[in-house]
């Protein structure tokens, strides 16, 4: 008898369970009715502002205007996103705040998201300007210098910060295609800019983008997400690369090629979000308390 000259299998992609609960036969409407519906447990601070940094090309402007194409039902481009092919340099240049229109009641949501330009050793945004923006020191429309932060007598810098000025959440957008490629002078400024957030009680979340790029299985079925093991791998390198937990960390995929919006990549983005503003409200009241 000859010996068998077949390969074995290759390894599962997949566990037998998810490894974290959703509710895929939840109607996307009734999330979209939930985050809708919030409201800071502090009226006074309104909006709530998320600060979104990472490198550059991870798709913060592209997870903005996915998270607006989810509340608008169609695909949206209100930031201005570059392609993943042309993102050797930041796209965005400027210090831009972003609403959300709610449709139904003529008014914005109450949250806001503060779109910025990438980091990048070269062409990014300084470490010290994030750290500003944090502390409520720059003004909507400062364009970031790549070779030197803001400084006090810039018009745009904002001398005598409030509340309702400063950053209430700040989340990493990081690549789960490259997560891994990410050199480690990059780490270590975000790290600072984490650190430095931590000091001043500023809760982080990290938004984990292209999903589908990073695993064959979750790229087929988006649904397969929750117990894809390349997902799970990546988002406990995004912990253990920045320091934040696992349980909060969002896996998403960004609208950037699709004509239409679909339930399961709004429940992903949706879920992402009603976790951040309830952290951001949070941080607030703690604020207002002490």
């Amino acid at each position: 008898m000859g010996s068998s000259n077949s390969s074995p299998p290759p390894p599962s992609l997949e566990y037998d369970r998810p490894w974290r609960s959703i509710n895929w036969s939840e109607d996307g409407q009734k999330l979209l009715k939930t985050v809708t519906n919030f409201q800071p447990g502090n009226q006074e601070v309104n909006p709530l502002r998320i600060l979104l940094h990472g490198p550059v090309g991870a798709g913060k402007s592209s997870f903005f205007n996915s998270v607006n194409s989810a509340f608008q039902g169609y695909i949206t481009t209100r930031a201005l996103a570059n392609s993943s092919l042309n993102a050797e340099k930041t796209f965005t240049v400027q210090c831009k705040t972003y609403k959300v229109k709610n449709e139904r009641a003529g008014s914005f949501l109450p949250f806001a998201f503060t779109d910025i330009a990438g980091m990048d050793k070269n062409f990014g945004i300084k470490t010290n300007d994030i750290i500003q923006l944090l502390n409520g020191h720059i003004n909507d429309g400062y364009t970031f210098n790549p070779v030197k932060p803001i400084t006090k007598e810039d018009p745009k810098y904002n001398n005598n910060p409030i509340l309702k000025d400063k950053i209430h959440c700040l989340v990493a957008v990081l690549p789960a295609n490259t997560v891994s490629m990410i050199n480690e002078e990059m780490i270590w400024q975000m790290r600072e800019v984490r650190e430095k957030a931590r000091d001043l009680g500023i809760p982080q979340a990290i938004v984990m983008t292209k999903v589908d790029e990073a695993c064959p299985l979750v790229k087929k079925d988006l649904k397969k997400i929750y117990t894809s093991k390349k997902i799970k791998q990546k988002m406990e390198e995004c912990s253990f690369k920045l320091g934040v937990p696992v349980s909060c960390i969002y896996p998403v995929k960004n609208y950037h090629e699709e004509h239409a919006t679909n339930t399961t990549a709004d429940i992903l983005i949706l879920d992402a979000l009603k976790n951040i503003l309830n952290f951001a409200s949070d941080y607030v009241d703690d604020q207002v308390d002490s």
